[in-house]
């Protein structure tokens, strides 16, 4: 077996998610059924991570073990599977990597990206794909809330439960680090562009920060709630906020330079 990483990039709202399901209908049941016709037997695949219903993603990685005798090089296997897969799913890199490396265990980190249509009317080409909020908002305030979400925190106020947590929930389950949270506007389309880079995300995590640092700029709630949240992260009290998942995209996930790359 030869074992192969692949950067895929696909339009979320057709699927049910990333993570494989009993009923089908997700981006790994695509890829792995586009993997299973091109080899002719089943090929199970690991990606860095899930991604929700409706969340989409510009660099999602997995890797898959390949049958020695297959023939295939890495430029090969890209053409084969978009040739197989359907235009809202691609494959945009494929490269050889060590036995050892894996594609969720082996990452330093993750880039997200969220997306604010600011336009009092979203274009339909956006639909699906942005966050559509027109009202007035303080740049300074949205600022202000997302910078404190920089650093080491308990975010469990920011995050939902999948029901599939170790039981008892171990005291630093829900600690992560972030070392980038901010936005850029982009006047033209009239979009704010919100990015985070952490360590590792929880089960909807991005999409509570986004709410709650939005929720600020909107004058809904002040800073000192958001702050509160992550202070004292044990209270179930105060308002809970999530960003719908449209506007959500997986840009990267970081791994550590060449890793494990055989030539």
């Amino acid at each position: 077996m030869s074992r192969y990483l692949f950067t895929c990039a696909y339009d979320g709202a057709p699927w049910l998610g990333w993570q494989s399901q009993a009923g089908g209908g997700t981006v790994q049941d695509c890829v792995e059924e586009a993997m299973r016709g091109i080899l002719k037997q089943p090929c199970r695949i690991h990606a860095a991570g899930r991604t929700d219903a409706g969340v989409h993603a510009l660099g999602q990685r997995f890797h898959a073990d390949l049958p020695e005798n297959n023939r295939m090089d890495a430029e090969a296997w890209r053409a084969a599977l978009n040739a197989n897969l359907p235009a809202s799913v691609r494959i945009l890199h494929v490269r050889l990597v060590e036995q050892n490396f894996h594609a969720r265990f082996s990452a330093l980190g993750k880039t997200y990206e969220y997306l604010v249509c600011r336009a009092p009317v979203m274009s339909p080409f956006w639909a699906g794909r942005a966050w559509h909020r027109w009202e007035e908002l303080d740049e300074e305030k949205l600022r202000r809330a997302l910078s404190l979400y920089i650093g080491t925190h308990d975010f469990r106020r920011f995050a939902a439960r999948r029901g599939n947590e170790p039981e008892p929930i171990p005291d630093d389950y829900f600690l992560r680090t972030l070392d980038h949270a901010d936005f850029q506007q982009d006047h033209g389309e009239m979009m704010i562009r919100i990015r985070f880079h952490g360590t590792g995300f929880l089960y909807r995590m991005v999409r509570f920060l986004v709410a709650y640092a939005w929720g600020v700029s909107t004058g809904r709630i002040s800073l000192e709630e958001v702050n509160d949240a992550l202070q004292r992260p044990e209270r179930k009290t105060g308002p809970r906020f999530c960003a719908p998942p449209d506007g959500l995209y997986l840009v990267n996930v970081d791994y550590p330079e060449e890793p494990g790359q055989t030539h």
